[in-house]
C-alpha cells in the first residue's frame, strides 16, 4: 500500500469516526510514524466547513492527541538520557548543547510544532535526552500544537473543497523552511568553529 492510498484510507476513516481517528494519526505521528499530519489538519478544517465534523470536540480531542503523543516522544529521550550521558556527557560540545537548548528549547519546542513541523519529534528526543523540565515542555508543546491546529485547521476551514491545493504548497515551503534553517544553524556552527580555532 503506497503513502497516498494509506492517506486516503485515513482521511476516510477521520470522516467516518470523527475527531478520535484524527487524534490518534495525530499522536502516531508524534511519536515518529511518518503521516502527514499536516495534511491530515488541513483536510479536517475543511470537513468542519462542511459540517462532517464538529468545530469544539474535533479542536479539543486533537490538541489532548497531539500533546500526548509529544510527551510520549520526549519521554523516549527522558529514558535514554542516562546512556546518553554515559556517552556523550564528557564531552564539551554535549555540556554545550544541553546548555543551549535549556537556555532556548522553549522557542525550538514552539516552532517545531507549528512552523518547523518536519524537525519536531527529533526535538522532543532532545529535549528530554537534555533534561528540560517536563511542565515547561508540555507548555511549550500545547502552545505549539494549539497554534498549529488553529492555524492550518482554519486554512482548511477557509478554503474548502481546495485545501489539497494549500496543502501541497505548505509541504513544498515546510521542506525548503527546514533546508534553509538547517544550512543557516550549520553556517552559524560553522563559524563559531572557525573562531574558536582562530583564537
Amino acid at each position: 500500500m503506497s503513502l497516498a492510498d494509506l492517506s486516503g484510507n485515513i482521511l476516510t476513516y477521520i470522516i467516518t469516526y470523527g475527531s478520535v481517528a484524527l487524534g490518534v494519526t495525530i499522536l502516531l505521528a508524534a511519536l515518529g510514524v511518518p503521516f502527514p499530519s499536516t495534511v491530515f489538519v488541513l483536510a479536517s478544517g475543511a470537513f468542519i466547513q462542511q459540517g462532517a465534523l464538529d468545530l469544539p470536540s474535533t479542536l479539543a480531542v486533537a490538541l489532548l492527541f497531539v500533546v500526548t503523543g509529544d510527551t510520549l516522544s520526549f519521554g523516549m529521550g527522558w529514558l535514554l538520557r542516562g546512556f546518553l550521558q554515559r556517552r556523550f556527557g564528557g564531552l564539551e560540545s554535549w555540556r554545550n548543547a544541553e546548555s543551549y537548548f535549556q537556555r532556548r528549547g522553549g522557542l525550538a519546542i514552539f516552532l517545531t510544532r507549528c512552523l518547523l513541523t518536519p524537525i519536531a519529534v527529533p526535538t522532543n528526543w532532545i529535549a528530554g535526552s537534555s533534561g528540560y523540565r517536563p511542565l515547561r515542555f508540555v507548555g511549550y508543546a500545547a502552545a505549539g500544537e494549539l497554534t498549529w491546529l488553529l492555524v492550518y485547521g482554519g486554512l482548511g476551514y477557509l478554503f474548502g473543497s481546495q485545501w489539497e491545493v494549500v496543502s501541497t504548497f505548505i509541504s513544498d515551503f515546510s521542506g525548503l523552511l527546514v533546508g534553509l534553517v538547517l544550512l543557516g544553524g550549520g553556517f552559524i556552527w560553522w563559524l563559531r568553529r572557525e573562531k574558536g580555532i582562530g583564537e
